[in-house]
């Protein structure tokens, strides 16, 4: 590793500071588009998280033009795994479709059902504990999609307090990051460093999956009880002019999306089975509703700005894990994790070699912990909030009242994983 870094790891690091600083400023930016019509259209643009990291990569890219040359800017383009951002695109889509939610919002009917609790209480619990652990089988973004369209259309279709909407999704970011680790290819921090270190189910589910799990149904249940006067109205049936879909057409859906999961490593097949599926959906248009392509894009588009920005912040993010023993490690991907996101923690640990099994638990462990404090902590985030932040004052998701209500879920998270 250079002691000194170069002029382009420098600029990039400035950039990426430049880049988290925007993400939470993005209400000054909604607040200039009132106060200056004129230009509107270029504030509200600036003023979309999900746009925020592809903007500063542009920028990033014209220096690396201007500074290097083509030849190396096109090289650094495409030495980055743009994987993961094309993934999440086609899993969202697909696990947005109306044939998807009504089968999952089924089974957390019929799953409420069976629970001695009040409809609306019980639905609440489920989706927040129950949806997320599921995400380890049809991965994090998946199951980030499903658990907040059904809590933007069944909770948010009700005025509620910012403090219930805050900690709901404070609670629903960290259990998915945690929620997703029963397996070793849900989580995205987790498929970074698998493969490398030999991490299969049984060693997924021993050391990090049954303390997760306990982690996610006692952060479920303690806002189940602080807010279970507020959540009642869950477990009303919705009036919908939306016709059943047929069996047939959801066995489709489900083959699409468990093909698309089946082969998430290779963006050749599941972009063809996603072009494939996008067919199908054209072919049986009364049974959709229309595709959510561009908060997908918007997202991937994200993902893809944050591939390009850390790529280049190796060089004092590396230091800084390697100077940590097992348990620092822990605590400082955890905090680290809230101003980058955990996959490229965790990648970066991977390209170390001779790290203890214990450093390299601690590493995900915390990196997953994190996972739920900001919107760039956790590769599935993004997705969720560009759902539910219509239901939030000024279409924005406070990047403080998100911390706020992240906090006391990932403290239970930390106990869980330090304790058990």
């Amino acid at each position: 590793m250079n002691s000194s870094p170069t002029l382009i790891q420098v600029i990039g690091a400035v950039l990426f500071g430049l880049a988290i600083l925007h993400t939470f400023s993005t209400k000054y930016f909604e607040h200039l588009a009132h106060t200056q019509p004129k230009h509107a259209g270029i504030w509200h643009l600036m003023g979309e998280v999900e746009v925020v990291f592809g903007f500063w990569a542009l920028v990033l890219m014209l220096f690396m033009f201007s500074i290097s040359g083509k030849q190396e800017a096109t090289a650094y383009l495409d030495s980055r795994n743009f994987t993961e951002p094309l993934f999440v695109f086609a899993i969202m889509v697909i696990a947005a479709t109306r044939p998807i939610l009504q089968m999952a919002g089924s089974a957390v009917r019929l799953l409420a059902r069976c629970m001695p609790l009040q409809r609306g209480v019980a639905m609440y619990f489920v989706v927040l504990s129950v949806v997320p652990l599921l995400g380890s089988f049809i991965t994090e973004p998946a199951a980030m999609t499903l658990a907040a369209l059904m809590l933007r259309d069944i909770l948010f279709s009700q005025p509620l307090s910012s403090k219930l909407k805050y900690s709901t999704i404070g609670v629903l970011f960290v259990n998915i990051s945690i929620g997703g680790t029963l397996t070793p290819f849900a989580a995205p921090p987790v498929l970074m460093v698998a493969a490398q270190w030999n991490w299969d189910l049984w060693f997924m589910a021993s050391n990090f999956g049954w303390k997760a799990a306990v982690a996610v149904v006692v952060n479920a249940g303690i806002a189940t009880l602080l807010f279970r006067r507020q959540v009642g109205h869950m477990g009303r049936k919705i009036a919908t002019d939306e016709a059943p879909v047929p069996v047939s057409v959801m066995l489709v859906h489900l083959m699409f999306l468990a093909l698309v999961v089946l082969f998430a490593h290779h963006p050749a097949v599941f972009m063809g089975l996603f072009l494939f599926f996008m067919g199908f959906t054209t072919a049986y248009q009364r049974h959709q509703n229309p595709l959510i392509l561009r908060e997908a894009l918007l997202v991937a588009f994200f993902l893809a700005g944050l591939v390009v920005l850390g790529g280049l912040q190796q060089w004092w993010l590396q230091p800084v894990l390697m100077k940590m023993d097992a348990n620092a490690v822990f605590f400082g991907a955890a905090a680290l994790t809230a101003f980058t996101d955990n996959a490229a923690l965790t990648y970066l640990g991977s390209l170390v070699e001779g790290l203890s099994n214990e450093f390299k638990v601690a590493l995900v462990a915390g990196a997953v912990t994190g996972g739920g404090l900001t919107v760039i902590a956790n590769a599935p985030n993004p997705a969720g909030a560009a759902i539910l932040k219509e239901k939030f004052a000024d279409n924005a998701i406070h990047p403080l009242g998100l911390l706020l209500g992240a906090l006391p879920p990932t403290l239970v998270a930390v106990l869980a994983f330090k304790l058990l």
